[in-house]
Protein backbone atom coordinates (compact mmCIF):
# COMPACT_ATOMS: atom_id res chain seq x y z
CA UNK A 1 0.00 0.00 0.00
CA UNK A 2 1.43 3.33 -1.04
CA UNK A 3 1.57 6.17 1.43
CA UNK A 4 2.39 9.87 0.90
CA UNK A 5 5.39 9.53 3.23
CA UNK A 6 7.37 7.63 0.63
CA UNK A 7 6.97 10.51 -1.78
CA UNK A 8 8.10 12.97 0.89
CA UNK A 9 11.24 10.91 1.63
CA UNK A 10 11.98 10.73 -2.07
CA UNK A 11 11.59 14.48 -2.47
CA UNK A 12 13.81 15.15 0.55
CA UNK A 13 16.51 12.82 -0.76
CA UNK A 14 16.30 14.47 -4.17
CA UNK A 15 16.53 17.94 -2.64
CA UNK A 16 19.54 16.91 -0.54
CA UNK A 17 21.25 15.49 -3.61
CA UNK A 18 20.61 18.68 -5.55
CA UNK A 19 21.91 20.85 -2.68
CA UNK A 20 25.06 18.73 -2.32
CA UNK A 21 25.63 18.84 -6.08
CA UNK A 22 25.28 22.63 -6.11
CA UNK A 23 27.60 23.05 -3.11
CA UNK A 24 30.23 20.72 -4.59
CA UNK A 25 29.95 22.48 -7.95
CA UNK A 26 30.36 25.88 -6.28
CA UNK A 27 33.40 24.67 -4.35
CA UNK A 28 34.98 23.30 -7.52
CA UNK A 29 34.27 26.55 -9.36
CA UNK A 30 35.80 28.62 -6.53
CA UNK A 31 38.86 26.35 -6.40
CA UNK A 32 39.41 26.60 -10.15
CA UNK A 33 38.94 30.39 -10.00
CA UNK A 34 41.46 30.79 -7.15
CA UNK A 35 44.01 28.57 -8.91
CA UNK A 36 43.53 30.52 -12.15
CA UNK A 37 44.06 33.84 -10.36
CA UNK A 38 47.21 32.53 -8.65
CA UNK A 39 48.58 31.26 -11.96
CA UNK A 40 47.78 34.56 -13.70
CA UNK A 41 49.40 36.52 -10.88
CA UNK A 42 52.60 34.45 -11.12
CA UNK A 43 52.70 34.97 -14.88
CA UNK A 44 52.11 38.72 -14.74
CA UNK A 45 54.34 39.44 -11.73
CA UNK A 46 57.37 38.91 -13.97
CA UNK A 47 56.07 41.05 -16.79
CA UNK A 48 55.77 44.74 -17.43
CA UNK A 49 53.60 46.35 -20.03
CA UNK A 50 54.33 49.32 -22.24
CA UNK A 51 52.21 51.07 -24.82
CA UNK A 52 53.82 51.64 -28.19
CA UNK A 53 53.12 54.47 -30.59
CA UNK A 54 50.23 52.52 -32.11
CA UNK A 55 48.50 52.21 -28.77
CA UNK A 56 49.20 48.48 -28.47
CA UNK A 57 50.06 46.99 -25.07
CA UNK A 58 53.31 45.05 -25.24
CA UNK A 59 54.44 42.72 -22.41
CA UNK A 60 58.08 42.94 -21.41
CA UNK A 61 59.87 40.35 -19.33
CA UNK A 62 61.29 41.75 -16.10
CA UNK A 63 64.60 40.54 -14.76
CA UNK A 64 64.96 40.47 -11.00
CA UNK A 65 66.45 43.57 -9.44
CA UNK A 66 69.40 41.63 -8.10
CA UNK A 67 70.36 40.43 -11.57
CA UNK A 68 70.31 43.99 -12.85
CA UNK A 69 72.03 45.45 -9.80
CA UNK A 70 75.62 44.97 -10.94
CA UNK A 71 74.92 46.44 -14.37
CA UNK A 72 73.12 49.45 -12.90
CA UNK A 73 75.84 50.15 -10.32
CA UNK A 74 78.62 50.00 -12.92
CA UNK A 75 76.64 52.23 -15.26
CA UNK A 76 75.91 54.69 -12.43
CA UNK A 77 79.58 54.88 -11.45
CA UNK A 78 80.73 55.36 -15.03
CA UNK A 79 78.15 58.07 -15.56
CA UNK A 80 79.11 59.91 -12.37
CA UNK A 81 82.86 59.80 -12.95
CA UNK A 82 82.40 60.93 -16.54
CA UNK A 83 80.28 63.90 -15.47
CA UNK A 84 82.55 64.82 -12.56
CA UNK A 85 85.91 64.55 -14.32
CA UNK A 86 85.19 65.01 -18.04
CA UNK A 87 85.07 68.81 -17.97
CA UNK A 88 86.27 71.87 -19.84
CA UNK A 89 85.50 75.57 -19.84
CA UNK A 90 82.33 75.13 -21.87
CA UNK A 91 80.67 72.21 -20.09
CA UNK A 92 81.95 72.03 -16.51
CA UNK A 93 78.94 73.74 -14.90
CA UNK A 94 76.43 71.53 -16.72
CA UNK A 95 78.40 68.32 -16.11
CA UNK A 96 79.00 69.03 -12.43
CA UNK A 97 75.33 69.81 -11.89
CA UNK A 98 74.44 66.40 -13.35
CA UNK A 99 77.12 64.70 -11.23
CA UNK A 100 75.78 66.23 -8.01
CA UNK A 101 72.43 64.52 -8.59
CA UNK A 102 74.21 61.15 -8.42
CA UNK A 103 75.90 61.58 -5.03
CA UNK A 104 75.18 62.84 -1.53
CA UNK A 105 76.84 65.53 0.57
CA UNK A 106 80.23 63.80 0.33
CA UNK A 107 80.26 64.54 -3.41
CA UNK A 108 79.01 68.08 -2.84
CA UNK A 109 81.70 68.61 -0.21
CA UNK A 110 84.44 67.52 -2.61
CA UNK A 111 83.02 69.80 -5.31
CA UNK A 112 83.02 72.78 -2.92
CA UNK A 113 86.57 71.99 -1.84
CA UNK A 114 87.77 71.89 -5.44
CA UNK A 115 85.95 75.13 -6.12
CA UNK A 116 87.57 76.80 -3.10
CA UNK A 117 90.98 75.54 -4.20
CA UNK A 118 90.52 77.27 -7.57
CA UNK A 119 90.38 74.11 -9.68
CA UNK A 120 87.56 75.38 -11.88
CA UNK A 121 88.99 78.90 -12.08
CA UNK A 122 92.21 77.46 -13.51
CA UNK A 123 90.10 75.46 -15.94
CA UNK A 124 88.64 78.73 -17.24
CA UNK A 125 91.82 80.77 -16.99
CA UNK A 126 94.00 78.42 -18.97
CA UNK A 127 91.27 76.86 -21.18
CA UNK A 128 92.13 73.40 -19.92
CA UNK A 129 90.38 70.33 -21.29
CA UNK A 130 90.05 67.40 -18.90
CA UNK A 131 88.94 64.29 -20.78
CA UNK A 132 88.03 60.93 -19.26
CA UNK A 133 89.59 58.03 -21.17
CA UNK A 134 88.27 55.09 -19.16
CA UNK A 135 86.33 54.22 -16.01
CA UNK A 136 86.61 50.79 -14.39
CA UNK A 137 85.08 49.77 -11.06
CA UNK A 138 85.16 46.86 -8.66
CA UNK A 139 82.01 46.55 -6.54
CA UNK A 140 80.61 44.54 -3.65
CA UNK A 141 76.91 43.79 -4.05
CA UNK A 142 76.52 41.38 -1.13
CA UNK A 143 74.60 43.91 0.95
CA UNK A 144 73.60 47.57 0.98
CA UNK A 145 75.38 49.97 1.08
CA UNK A 146 77.33 48.59 -1.88
CA UNK A 147 81.02 49.42 -1.63
CA UNK A 148 83.06 50.33 -4.71
CA UNK A 149 86.53 51.26 -5.85
CA UNK A 150 86.82 53.03 -9.18
CA UNK A 151 89.86 53.76 -11.32
CA UNK A 152 89.47 56.67 -13.71
CA UNK A 153 92.03 57.43 -16.38
CA UNK A 154 91.86 60.97 -17.70
CA UNK A 155 94.06 63.41 -19.54
CA UNK A 156 94.51 67.14 -19.16
CA UNK A 157 95.13 69.01 -22.37
CA UNK A 158 97.10 72.20 -21.76
CA UNK A 159 97.55 72.97 -25.43
CA UNK A 160 101.11 72.00 -26.21
CA UNK A 161 101.25 69.55 -23.30
CA UNK A 162 98.94 66.61 -22.57
CA UNK A 163 99.31 64.84 -19.24
CA UNK A 164 97.56 61.59 -18.32
CA UNK A 165 96.50 60.73 -14.76
CA UNK A 166 95.09 57.75 -12.92
CA UNK A 167 92.65 58.50 -10.09
CA UNK A 168 91.37 55.95 -7.57
CA UNK A 169 88.13 56.76 -5.77
CA UNK A 170 86.11 54.83 -3.20
CA UNK A 171 82.67 55.03 -1.65
CA UNK A 172 79.37 53.22 -1.32
CA UNK A 173 75.98 53.28 -2.99
CA UNK A 174 72.48 53.18 -1.56
CA UNK A 175 69.05 52.95 -3.13
CA UNK A 176 66.95 56.07 -3.58
CA UNK A 177 63.86 56.84 -5.64
CA UNK A 178 64.53 57.00 -9.35
CA UNK A 179 64.46 60.53 -10.68
CA UNK A 180 64.10 60.93 -14.43
CA UNK A 181 66.24 62.24 -16.04
CA UNK A 182 68.48 63.31 -13.14
CA UNK A 183 69.04 59.93 -11.48
CA UNK A 184 67.68 57.18 -13.69
CA UNK A 185 69.35 54.29 -11.81
CA UNK A 186 67.90 55.21 -8.42
CA UNK A 187 71.32 54.97 -6.74
CA UNK A 188 73.20 57.51 -4.63
CA UNK A 189 76.96 57.65 -4.04
CA UNK A 190 77.91 58.10 -0.38
CA UNK A 191 81.22 58.42 1.49
CA UNK A 192 82.90 59.45 -1.75
CA UNK A 193 86.65 59.97 -1.46
CA UNK A 194 89.55 60.56 -3.83
CA UNK A 195 92.16 58.13 -2.58
CA UNK A 196 95.10 58.31 -4.93
CA UNK A 197 96.07 60.39 -7.94
CA UNK A 198 99.18 59.63 -9.95
CA UNK A 199 100.56 60.70 -13.26
CA UNK A 200 100.75 58.02 -15.92
CA UNK A 201 103.98 58.14 -17.83
CA UNK A 202 103.55 57.94 -21.61
CA UNK A 203 104.48 54.64 -23.16
CA UNK A 204 107.78 54.70 -24.96
CA UNK A 205 107.48 54.04 -28.72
Amino acid sequence: MKTPYKNIYYVLKLNRFIVLAVVIGALLACTVSVLSVIKLHKETINKAFVVNTDGKVIPLKLVSQHENLEVEILSHLELFHTYFYNIDASNYEKNLEKALWLGNSSVDGLYRQKKADGVYNRLLQYSLVQKVLSVSSSINIQKEPYGFETTTIFEINRGAIIDTYQLTTTGALIYVDRNFPNNTHGLLITNFFENKLKRVEPKSP
